[in-house]
């Protein structure tokens, strides 16, 4: 006698893109495994040991590489860059998938018809941002981001709305004073706008001229909006060297008191004399944290930094028109002045306090190609000046363009931060100059390489995490960040070995960009506008 058998029925799955033999660290934080990635368009629907049952239009194998979820670069400075026909190919061949832009306090909008007349938001963030096609074709946040996404780049950028572009658009020619009740109401209008259009957050850089000008009612009005959205503030706060524990409170309280989710801008401290505290400003972020504050902040992994060549010069200095300051440096008695508070600051970071000319050295300056890569004491040396002689004379030319690099921290400083829970990954890169720091194309390499392979400072899950889940969160950034069903398909192959670290793959909204360390020639990129509400 036999019996019927029901015949088992296999279910298959055709995709468009499948990912196999790749060693998956998913962002999660969860063990790392062996196993394939289905992707259907730009979504990713399976994730898992390998499954014969899958099919698809095209098959990559990773040979036993890591895949994991395209970093997220938290701190950006490629607001003009992504513009200038770069297709930010420095971002996307170190695996940097999203980058945050509009940081510090330095953005490109809004930009009203007499701002954009006079090329006054041009001249502020040169420095910083380096230069763009004259008159920019943009006002506002929306016009801007339809700007970038026509240029298709390879990345996605997020785009915070900057307070310097609202200072000037509401104070005008006056940008370096406090602001008037009726100008802070401007300047909130103009943050509703560009939340209504998809901004992500608000940033400042207490740092800076102008945003070191604002009251503190300026900022709890602007951060109040903010924390009403639900967006992020990022902040560049006063100072990072002798008086940071009074910096970092005086945005934190207001940021608790309105109750915004903050995050900290390249955190660090500044100078070898107090290197002693950052075990004390990590404990006074988790100190916030307890009392109820969504902290966080984001790092690079270097010892030493880079900005403008102006930021050396006190405040009082960088309140006035740069045309004045030019003439004001010429006089010996006003150098003998502003010599005197740069050795002796008073509430202000003096990097040349902190640091010394020994530690400063040239990156970029408009007109002088032959001070790069040296330092400033070797540079006055071979003029027979001084030191501050020097910089004077340097900046009395007026060079829209003048950017330095500086030793700020030890290694242990930074491997500490590192390793501390609230951290996320940034690279702080800048592009208005041709050299760079090299932060700008190599930061995901170099901290692979030193933290991860040399130092060997926390497990790949920890780091990848720190990378791409955390900051997603941090962003409210839905559906990226993680390779889970569901979420969209931004992945990376690399390799980390011997040899370092090495990116062999990269993934878009589904789309391969980049395959066997050469570009396709395909792009998804473009503004990820933040939800309204």
């Amino acid at each position: 006698m036999t019996r019927d058998v029901e015949p088992v029925m296999l279910s298959y799955m055709h995709v468009s893109l499948l990912v196999t033999d790749a060693l998956i660290v998913d962002g999660t934080g969860a063990q790392k495994f062996m196993g394939s990635v289905a992707i259907s368009q730009d979504t990713i629907v399976y994730s898992g040991p390998h499954d014969d049952t899958i099919s698809a239009d095209m098959t990559i194998s990773l040979n036993g590489a890591f895949l994991s979820p395209g970093f997220i670069d938290m701190h950006g400075h490629s607001d003009l860059h992504v513009l200038r026909g770069s297709g930010m190919r420095e971002k996307i061949a170190q695996g940097i998938t999203t980058e945050v832009s509009g940081n510090c306090g330095m953005g490109v909008f809004p930009l009203p018809t007499e701002v954009r007349q006079g090329n006054d938001l041009a001249q502020l963030s040169a420095d910083i941002l380096g230069s763009y096609q004259q008159p920019w074709p943009w006002s506002t946040f929306e016009s801007y981001a339809s700007c970038v996404d026509a240029c298709k780049p390879l990345t996605h950028l997020i785009v915070l709305q900057a307070h310097a572009p609202l200072r000037l658009a509401a104070l005008h020619q006056e940008v370096n004073r406090a602001a008037t009740e009726s100008e802070i109401a401007q300047m909130c209008e103009m943050l509703e706008q560009s939340y209504d259009s998809g901004a992500a957050g608000f940033s400042t850089g207490l740092y800076y001229a102008p945003c070191q000008f604002a009251a503190k009612e300026e900022l709890r009005e602007l951060l109040q909006i903010t924390a009403a959205r639900d967006k992020l503030f990022a902040v560049h706060h006063r100072c990072e060297g002798d008086g940071i524990m009074a910096s970092l409170r005086e945005v934190l309280d207001i940021a608790l008191e309105v109750g915004v989710r903050c995050e900290i801008s390249h955190l660090k401290v500044i100078g070898a004399r107090s290197q002693f505290l950052v075990p004390a400003i990590l404990d006074l972020l988790e100190a916030y944290e307890m009392a109820g504050l969504d902290i966080g902040f984001d790092q690079y992994p270097y010892t030493y930094g880079s900005t403008s060549l102006y930021s050396l010069l006190p405040p009082a200095c960088l309140k006035i028109p740069r045309t004045e300051l030019a003439s004001r440096i010429k006089d010996p008695r006003q150098r003998s002045s502003i010599r005197k508070q740069m050795l002796e600051p008073d509430g202000w970071d003096s990097i040349v306090s902190l640091c010394g000319w020994d530690n400063i050295s040239v990156v970029h300056v408009d007109g002088r190609p032959g001070m790069t890569g040296k330092r400033w004491s070797e540079l006055a040396d071979s003029a027979h000046c001084s030191e501050f002689d020097l910089l004077f004379d340097v900046l009395a030319d007026l060079p829209e363009t003048a950017v330095m690099s500086d030793i700020t921290q030890s290694e242990d400083s930074v491997s500490t931060i590192l390793q501390h829970r609230l951290g996320c990954f940034g690279t702080d890169a800048l592009y208005s100059s041709e050299i760079t720091h090299p932060r700008s194309h190599r930061a995901v390499q170099d901290l692979f390489d030193r933290y991860y392979c040399q130092l060997q400072l926390c497990e790949i899950e920890r780091l990848v995490a720190r990378m791409t889940s955390y900051p997603a969160q941090r962003l409210r950034l839905q559906g990226r960040g993680c390779i889970e069903p569901g979420y969209t398909a931004d992945l990376i192959g690399y390799t980390v070995d011997a040899s370092g670290f090495a990116i062999q793959m990269v993934i878009t909204d589904g789309v391969p960009v980049l395959l066997d360390r050469v570009l396709t020639g395909k792009s998804t990129g473009g503004v990820l506008r933040s939800r309204i509400g």
